[in-house]
C-alpha cells in the first residue's frame, strides 16, 4: 500500500480588526538592527551591514489581540531570553527591489518577540556553526494581529518596549534602527525572490534578558498595540 504524505497546514496570522489571516510563507530576521544592541551583542554598528537568518514559519505562536497566552519555555535551555521587534509583512514579492519602492510590497505591521535560547546561540556562536537550535525552538516566534499599512502608514517612529512582570526591560523608538525597513526589504531581495507570505522581523533594541517560567512578558509597538505572553 502506498503512503500518502499528508498536505501540511498554512501557518497562518490573523489581520487585526477582521476576520481574515495571512498566510506565512518564509520568516526573515535582521540581526543587530538597533546599534545599542549591536554594541551588547559585541558588534560594531557603524561598520557591520545587516545580516538575517530565518526561522519556520510553523514557529510563530499566534497572539490574539486582548489575551494572555501561554508561551512554552523550551527544552535544552537555561537562558530563554526575550527581544522585541517590529514584524514586517509582505502582500508582494520581487528580486533587486529598490529601497525606492520597497514600502510598496508591504502588507502590513506586527508586534513580535525573537524568543532565543541564549546559551545554545552563544555556544553556536563559539563553535561557529548555524544558529538554529538557539533561534528556531517551537513558538520562538509569537507575533500579535497584523495592522494593514493601509491603516497605520508604515511606521518609522514610535516606542517599541517590552516589559517583564511589570518591569521594563527593553525600550527605544523604531527610529533607532540602523537598517530601515525599505532598505532590509531591498538588502533581502538581492539574495532571494520575496514573495507574498514573507515575513521580516526588522531587529531588537538593547535590554534583551532572560525570563523564566511564571513570568509575563507585555510587547508593545505605538500604534500597534500589545502583545502579552505569560511563560509556562
Amino acid at each position: 500500500m502506498a503512503y500518502v504524505i499528508p498536505t501540511p497546514p498554512i501557518h497562518a496570522l490573523p489581520v487585526a480588526g477582521t476576520g481574515d489571516l495571512f498566510p506565512v510563507r518564509r520568516v526573515y530576521c535582521v540581526g543587530r538592527n538597533y546599534a545599542a544592541h549591536a554594541r551588547e551583542m559585541g558588534g560594531d554598528p557603524t561598520r557591520e551591514p545587516p545580516f538575517f537568518f530565518m526561522k519556520p514559519a510553523d514557529a510563530l505562536q499566534v497572539v490574539p489581540e486582548g489575551q494572555i497566552v501561554d508561551h512554552p519555555y523550551p527544552p535544552k535551555t537555561q537562558n530563554y531570553h526575550f527581544e522585541i521587534e517590529l514584524v514586517v509583512t509582505l502582500a508582494k514579492g520581487g528580486k533587486d527591489i529598490p529601497v525606492s519602492e520597497a514600502l510598496g510590497h508591504v502588507f502590513g505591521y506586527a508586534i513580535g518577540l525573537d524568543m532565543t535560547r541564549r546559551d545554545l546561540q552563544d555556544e553556536a556562536k563559539q563553535l561557529r556553526r548555524s544558529w538554529e537550535l538557539g533561534k528556531a525552538a517551537d513558538f520562538s516566534g509569537p507575533v500579535g494581529p497584523i495592522h494593514t499599512a493601509s491603516k497605520v502608514g508604515h511606521p518609522a517612529k514610535g516606542a517599541i518596549s517590552l516589559s517583564v512582570d511589570g518591569t521594563a526591560k527593553q525600550k527605544a523608538d523604531l527610529s533607532d534602527m540602523i537598517w530601515s525597513v525599505a532598505e532590509q526589504i531591498a538588502y533581502l531581495s538581492s539574495y532571494f525572490e520575496l514573495a507574498p507570505g514573507d515575513v521580516i522581523f526588522a531587529g531588537t533594541p538593547e535590554g534583551v534578558g532572560a525570563v523564566a517560567r511564571g513570568q509575563t512578558m507585555v510587547g508593545a509597538i505605538e500604534g500597534l498595540g500589545e502583545i502579552h505572553l505569560r511563560v509556562v
